[in-house]
């Protein structure tokens, strides 16, 4: 996709933003390949064990870099050998003669990445901020459950606001938790919450079929819940569940724009358990909840309008309308 007519990819403000592309164990090995915000980068380790993040176009003859292999530390090209180590810079040129050092223009640049919650974080810009802050990761109490980096075809942007929303709870999640009979959402209260989020807090009852049994701790049929809904600029989503025994599984919900229409889905979780029910088990309910919001949200075309007036909401979509305010306020060049 052209970044010239895009509606995200040209937009300065989110490419001076922070998004998840890959698992961080995922990159290793091998190069890999990702694409934020149309740009093509390749992603390696260097010998210290730093990410690297640098266009996937060797400045030799633009070969891709990303189907090359990692080399003592550094990632050779496949076409012409060349390699490169820390912070980009070609180390080797085999074509050249001994002792003479790869030309200036030979080293890759760079864009900003950086490790957390088990994943590589990129920006194709200036970051201006930092990655979400789940203030659970520093606490021991908590175990932090990692999923799978998958490409939706859809735009980030419905999906956080997806995310953001109850009301398709009984309609999209009937294999899952959702309840049929229980449509109406109580009046939404907005307002912050912790650590930079905002959003609503709210209480569920939720079907607890065999699958859920492992990530609610309960078998019980009907389980209930007191959870919070939260954004923070762009496109970050974190849900809090809380049942009454006193377990808390909190979602990072990571929706990552490959282009306007395609983006990149990966969500981590943390729970305050006692680690003896294995991380598989916990995961199979929360990763079949996603397949659902996947089956649906593909099937809605292009960006999210995110003007007041394009779409049709209720009180129920209070938080969605507050999140795509501030989106468009947070997209739009102050003068």
């Amino acid at each position: 996709m052209s970044t010239s007519t895009s509606v995200l990819c040209s937009n300065d403000a989110l490419r001076n933003s922070w998004y998840a592309v890959a698992r961080a164990d995922a990159v290793g090995e091998r190069p890999q390949a990702v694409t934020l915000l149309g740009c093509a980068a390749v992603l390696y380790r260097d010998p210290a064990g730093a990410v690297v993040a640098a266009p996937d176009r060797c400045p030799h003859r633009e070969s891709p870099l990303s189907p090359g292999a990692m080399v003592d530390g550094t990632l050779e090209c496949p076409y012409h050998g060349w390699r490169f180590g820390a912070g980009g810079r070609c180390v080797l040129v085999p074509s050249a003669s001994d002792g003479v050092p790869p030309p200036p223009r030979a080293h890759l640049p760079t864009f900003p990445v950086t490790e957390r919650y088990g994943l590589v974080w990129m920006s194709v810009g200036t970051p201006a901020g930092d990655v979400p802050v789940v203030a659970e990761d520093d606490d021991p109490a908590f175990r932090r459950l990692n999923t799978p980096v998958d490409v939706w075809q859809v735009s980030a942007t419905r999906m956080a606001d997806n995310f953001l929303d109850i009301t398709h709870f009984p309609f999209v999640h009937t294999g899952t938790f959702g309840i049929a009979q229980e449509t109406r959402v109580p009046k939404v209260e907005l307002g912050p919450l912790d650590h930079g989020w905002f959003g609503y807090r709210y209480e569920v009852r939720a079907r607890n079929d065999a699958l859920a049994n492992a990530a609610s701790g309960q078998t019980t049929e009907i389980v209930e819940r007191r959870m919070s809904s939260g954004f923070t600029m762009p496109l970050a989503v974190r849900s809090t569940i809380q049942y009454h025994t006193g377990l808390q599984h909190i979602l990072l919900l990571l929706s990552t724009p490959i282009d306007d229409v395609t983006s990149y889905f990966t969500f981590v979780v943390w729970r305050n358990d006692d680690h003896t029910v294995p991380a598989e088990e916990i995961l199979a309910f929360d990763l079949a909840i996603g397949a659902e919001d996947k089956r649906m949200l593909q099937q809605l075309p292009g960006v999210l309008p995110l003007d007041q007036t394009t779409l049709v909401s209720v009180q129920a979509d209070k938080c969605s309308v507050e999140w795509r305010r501030r989106l468009l306020e947070f997209m739009t060049p102050t003068s």
